[in-house]
């Protein structure tokens, strides 16, 4: 079983984050999934329910360096990697960071940018690095971006192509809160005090990194394994799905089971990790057909079809 000591910090992160973001317990709980299975979030919802705040407040809770990125049309890729810079001094180039350099990135409105843009975050969420002008720089530890993006309002954006959305790991809808969490909120900010004043640092950068080790570390049996596939295969093979889910994905949902296992506790996985997942991994990777007809919305299309490969394929016990 998972050690006590990390068991009551990940409870703690729980609750410092739950103090700020009130009434959205599971979109807590797959954040930090997202977090020890070292991968990247997008969370896409109308604005000002939370997405922002939410990035904020994990980043202060883990006591680690935050930046946020306004994606805009008129954004370069230097604007978010950084630059090289003529050294008058030194008579040599010297590189000047962009703000990609921080534990958590906030990619706010990722879809207003051009794809040239967009582009730029590619090397940085796979390889954990930037290269410029031929020379690689590690970026710091731990790292987690976080994007957001308006599947509402259309007008002046650039949909992410299927490369872009493969790179991350969770999608995530934060939902308006319920009428009693909008209360609550009411009640935190009418004294008009910042709603991160009394958050204070619940671990460090350095624990988060030895987490994500052990979270390598969860048993996941081979009938697991097969459970993976099975529900991979049957996305490539559906008649609704003109792109099924690929080997990176497959490779995500393993992790991600791995890492909501940790959270609870556990040293190994069951089938109920991996259900739990599929959509939130899987539904921003397939692309559904033409053909497929539906009075859904096209975004609740995929989760549909998805729901309905989880139903036919058997859970192994």
């Amino acid at each position: 079983m998972v050690p006590t000591q990390t068991a009551e910090q990940l409870a703690e992160l729980q609750r410092a984050l739950g103090s700020v973001i009130r009434g959205k317990d599971d979109v807590i709980r797959l954040a930090l999934v997202g977090l020890l299975a070292r991968g990247h979030l997008l969370i896409e919802d109308v604005p000002g329910v939370g997405k922002t705040l939410l990035a904020r407040t994990l980043a202060r809770c883990l006591n680690c360096t935050f930046h946020r990125i306004q994606f805009t049309s008129d954004l370069l890729p230097s604007d978010v990697i950084g630059v090289s810079v003529f050294n008058q001094h030194q008579q040599s180039f010297e590189f000047r960071p962009g703000p990609v350099f921080a534990n958590v990135v906030l990619a706010d409105e990722i879809n207003r940018t051009t794809p040239k843009t967009q582009s730029a975050l590619l090397e940085a969420m796979n390889e954990q690095q930037v290269t410029v002008d031929n020379h690689t720089h590690p970026l710091p530890q731990p790292f987690l971006v976080l994007a957001t993006q308006n599947p509402i309002e259309h007008h002046g954006t650039y949909p992410l192509p299927e490369s872009q959305l493969d790179r991350f790991l969770l999608r995530l809808r934060m939902g308006y809160p319920s009428a009693e969490s909008e209360k609550e909120i009411l009640r935190a900010h009418g004294d008009s005090r910042e709603p991160l004043e009394n958050v204070q640092p619940v671990m460090t950068a350095e624990e988060v990194l030895r987490m994500q080790e052990e979270v390598r570390r969860v048993r996941v049996d081979d009938a697991l394994m097969d459970y993976v596939l099975a529900l991979t295969q049957r996305t490539r093979a559906n008649e609704h799905l003109s792109l099924g889910v690929s080997p990176r994905g497959t490779l995500m949902l393993y992790r991600a089971a791995q890492a909501r296992a940790f959270l609870e506790g556990r040293d190994f996985c069951v089938p109920d990790d991996i259900k739990q997942l599929v959509i939130p991994v899987f539904a921003h990777r397939v692309v559904v057909s033409t053909r497929y007809t539906s009075t859904l919305r096209k975004a609740d299309q995929a989760e549909a079809i998805l729901q309905e490969i989880l139903d036919s394929v058997e859970v192994p016990l």
